[in-house]
């Protein structure tokens, strides 16, 4: 038995669960006896069937005959198993009685004891061992003269300090994997006896001290610090608020107004999301939405449009409300999809970096649309169009189904499909990508594609929720808030790293930072500033992750 002094050697610990292992390592060989000819056997027979099953050596009939065989084989062994479940669960019941009034108290506790000695020992030996590394250093500096000398001693000093501090961390270590393993060794034996089958408690408890285990200061403000600095100055503008507005900032009414204003937003980020995982961008985003906010007005404008592109006036008021709404949506789709395919050529086919190409897609939209359209604001869309659309159920918009939708759509393209798995594998690395058979092209070219569908999308619904004033100029800057978003998010530039989930959180952080500043009364510019900061804390971040993975 361990005192509150005393540290266990090896032989020490073995000797405190000796006991433990004789007793459940008895009842184990028990149940094991009485599995063989049971549960190990349905489980060996239901691995042939299903063996049998891709097997193409065997013909038709001759599957059918030892598939019959098989199959009454597994009767027997389920029949057997049955026989023994009762007395199976019974020695598994003893076992873990005996684990819960042994495991802890003649084990794991004296243990802890030991490993906290441990670490006040290893503490102690590093505190020696610099006060001898600092008498030593003095003793040498007092018998130098020569200044080069000094200054190679102070570095041999510094570099001793260094390797007394990696001993320390050694030695800590040692006794976190020694506490580990001992508590990891209960489950190991509940394993056994109940062939994986833990309860909700236990898979939570061995999920806590895996946390706890692998938990890293440095990776986890990595990982989280731009959150938890963004929560904290969200719980800073909510204190804020009501005393220099006199409102309140979190209401349901301010959420559902978030969550609405983000919908668009959602499906142009989810777009540019796939693009950055490429190691890409897209600076055309913003104009890509002014674009499609014009074309979406114009067709589904009420009464004759009042502006003209290029000269000719468009009048689609014969049309049915319907197929306007349609139409509107199939030329946005149509009208982003083409350009991006264009950027998308450019970059897969010439290796131009998707920084020059969405950048002369971006002059080139907004040269063409404020050309053709002489600048002006095309006024307001039918006014049924978005209680169709998007309508409003008690307080809830039901825009924010669409932005669901696509969430889910996108998540499913990443993570179900192949063409999914190839623009991780491509983004993380093309060159071998390419050497496994993935066609960098088309994945590259597909990405834009996708992006320019999403982007038709979000403009189309943008529209909609703001009842038009379609105009080349609207939309300037969104596509900083969409690459924002996701790099906030965790999509790295570097490439390969990423994930939907941090695509959402990147918006909705993005969007409720600028409704929040906004109901504050701080000016638009300013709320440039803190976007502008916020990108690049992210960035710094993003590049501290890369730099310490390679």
């Amino acid at each position: 038995m361990a005192t509150e002094n005393k540290i266990l050697t090896a032989e020490q610990e073995l000797k405190l669960r000796q006991p433990i292992d004789e007793y459940v390592g008895g009842i184990q060989a028990k149940i094991d006896a009485l599995r063989v000819d049971g549960t190990d056997r349905v489980i060996d027979i239901q691995s042939m069937l299903d063996n049998l099953k891709r097997d193409r050596i065997y013909t038709a009939q001759e599957k059918e005959a030892r598939a019959a065989q098989l199959k009454k084989e597994l009767e027997a062994a389920k029949a057997v198993e049955n026989q023994n479940k009762a007395e199976i669960s019974k020695l598994i019941a003893d076992a873990e009685s005996y684990l819960k009034a042994h495991y802890d108290a003649e084990y794991y506790q004296p243990l802890l004891a030991s490993c906290r000695n441990e670490k006040v020992a290893a503490q102690e030996k590093y505190q020696a061992a610099v006060a001898e590394l600092n008498k030593e250093h003095q003793a040498t500096l007092s018998k130098l003269t020569d200044q080069h000398e000094i200054k190679d001693e102070k570095y041999v000093h510094k570099n001793r300090l260094f390797d007394a501090k990696m001993t320390l961390a050694k030695d800590l270590q040692q006794v976190k994997d020694r506490q580990h393993a001992a508590f990891d060794y209960k489950y190991h034996l509940i394993d056994m006896l109940r062939m994986s089958k833990f309860t909700f408690g236990e898979t939570m408890a061995q999920k806590w001290e895996n946390y706890k285990y692998t938990f890293n200061k440095r990776d986890f403000f990595l990982k989280n610090g731009l959150y938890l600095a963004i929560i904290v100055i969200f719980i800073a503008l909510c204190i804020i608020t009501p005393i220099v507005k006199n409102t309140q900032l979190l209401t349901m009414n301010n959420v559902l107004n978030i969550l609405q204003q983000a919908s668009p937003r959602m499906f142009l980020a989810l777009g540019v999301a796939g693009l950055i995982l490429l190691a890409g961008t897209d600076l055309s985003i913003g104009r890509m939405v002014g674009m499609g906010m014009t074309a979406a007005t114009i067709i589904m404008h009420q009464g004759i449009n009042t502006g003209s592109v290029f000269g000719h006036i468009f009048d689609f008021t014969g049309l049915p409300v319907v197929a306007r709404i349609l139409l509107a949506l199939v030329v946005c789709i149509v009208l982003c999809t083409i350009f991006t395919t264009i950027a998308g050529f450019f970059t897969a086919k010439f290796k131009m970096h998707p920084f020059i190409s969405t950048m002369a897609n971006m002059l080139v939209i907004f040269g063409l649309v404020t050309y053709s359209t002489k600048g002006v604001s095309f006024g307001a869309i039918d006014p049924s169009i978005p209680s169709m659309i998007i309508p409003r159920i008690g307080k809830f918009p039901t825009i924010i189904l669409w932005a669901v939708a696509a969430i889910i759509i996108v998540w499913f393209i990443w993570n179900k499909t192949t063409f999914g798995k190839n623009l991780y594998a491509v983004g993380g690395n093309p060159e071998a990508a390419s050497v496994s058979g993935i066609s960098v092209f088309l994945v590259t070219v597909g990405a834009f594609v996708m992006a320019g569908i999403l982007y038709g999308f979000g403009s189309w619904l943008e529209c909609i929720r703001m009842v038009g004033s379609g105009s080349a100029a609207y939309g300037q800057g969104w596509e900083m808030d969409a690459i924002a978003a996701c790099v906030v998010g965790g999509i790295s530039f570097t490439g390969g790293i990423g994930k939907i989930s941090g695509v959402v959180v990147g918006v909705f952080i993005f969007t409720a930072l600028t409704y929040s500043l906004t109901i504050l009364g701080i000016d638009t510019n300013l709320q440039f500033v803190f976007s502008g900061i916020i990108i690049l804390v992210a960035v710094t971040l993003d590049c501290l992750k890369y730099v310490q993975k390679k």
